[in-house]
């Protein structure tokens, strides 16, 4: 069974033998780079769209707001990064990291921050970042202008007012964005 999700909302399941179009549309994306954000769970292939404008905007905001107090803390920062394993794997908009790798997997992250884009599955993800010991994951949502911190509990997370790992207040960061136009 393979799965994908599109961008006006549909999701897609293909039973039995996968077609020789989906293997074209697979290694087309590859090949101009519309890839990027796909992931597998569990060995299901979800095609992502492409983030809008407004994505990369919050992105590079919350890249220049965390990353010095990630930096004061031996974090390192980066964008998208593969988390997981081939085969099963995620992919967040941006992570804080104890290490630096060049590694084309990661086990996993000290911190990851999720945008919500239209029709995405970040709310989906958080059971396999906890399987993974993230600490904590941040989740940005643009049309809410909406700011919201997850810390793991044992091995789920919990919202919480203020990161434990960077000592920053939810409600500080969220004002402190340059949130794009309402749609």
């Amino acid at each position: 069974m393979y799965t994908t999700r599109y961008g006006w909302g549909m999701r897609t399941v293909v039973l039995g033998d996968r077609p020789h179009e989906l293997d074209e549309l697979i290694e087309r994306r590859r090949a101009t780079g519309a890839d990027r954000y796909d992931e597998v769970w569990k060995g299901e292939y979800h095609m992502a769209p492409a983030p809008r404008h407004g994505h990369a905007l919050v992105d590079n905001a919350i890249a220049v707001l965390l990353t010095p107090a990630a930096a004061a803390v031996g974090l390192f920062g980066s964008g998208p990064f593969n988390l997981g394993e081939p085969g099963d794997y995620r992919v967040p908009d941006r992570g804080f990291h104890r290490s630096r790798s060049n590694d084309a997997w990661l086990a996993t992250a000290a911190i990851v921050v999720e945008i919500v884009s239209p029709d995405d599955e970040t709310w989906e993800k958080l059971p396999f970042y906890a399987a993974r010991d993230v600490d904590e994951v941040v989740i940005i949502d643009p049309s809410r202008r909406a700011v919201t911190w997850m810390e793991r509990d044992d091995r789920r997370f919990r919202q919480v007012e203020r990161s434990t790992l960077l000592g920053i207040d939810v409600g500080d960061l969220a004002d402190h964005i340059d949130w794009p136009p309402a749609d």
